[in-house]
């Protein structure tokens, strides 16, 4: 692959998931990867026939979820805003998608419900 601006390095861990996915290792995908490789990225998965969502991350990265339809169509109604602002439930719906350890995400739910529940306490004393 030796394509005008694009840096094979940097594409290389996309063409392995896409790899995994193919193969039936991953149900779907997270990505985030510099814009100027978002046509590049969206061209190989369109003539894949891979499902995609893009979502921005500030002015030059992006999130490309990608995998199963019926997954990337549940992750249209999920992610409504940026990631780091998914309420705990929505964070720990992503994580399952994503095959994260589900103990992990369960213990990350904890973490982040408890985290919740510390500010809105603060408020409270405030109020």
């Amino acid at each position: 692959m030796n394509i005008a601006g694009i840096n094979p390095i940097e594409l290389k861990v996309f063409l392995n998931h896409i790899y995994e996915f193919k193969k039936g290792v991953r149900q779907m995908v997270l990505y985030t990867t510099n814009r100027q490789y978002e046509s590049f990225a969206v061209k190989r998965l369109a003539g894949q026939g891979i499902s995609y969502f893009i979502q921005s991350v500030g002015d030059d990265k992006i999130n490309l979820f990608f995998g199963h339809e019926e997954c990337i169509n549940a992750i249209r109604y999920l992610i409504t805003c940026p990631l780091n602002e998914l309420s705990p439930e929505k964070d720990f719906i992503l994580g399952a998608m994503l095959g994260y350890n589900i103990c992990d995400q369960c213990d990350r739910y904890c973490r982040q419900i408890n985290r919740f529940r510390s500010r809105n306490d603060e408020k409270k004393e405030f109020s």
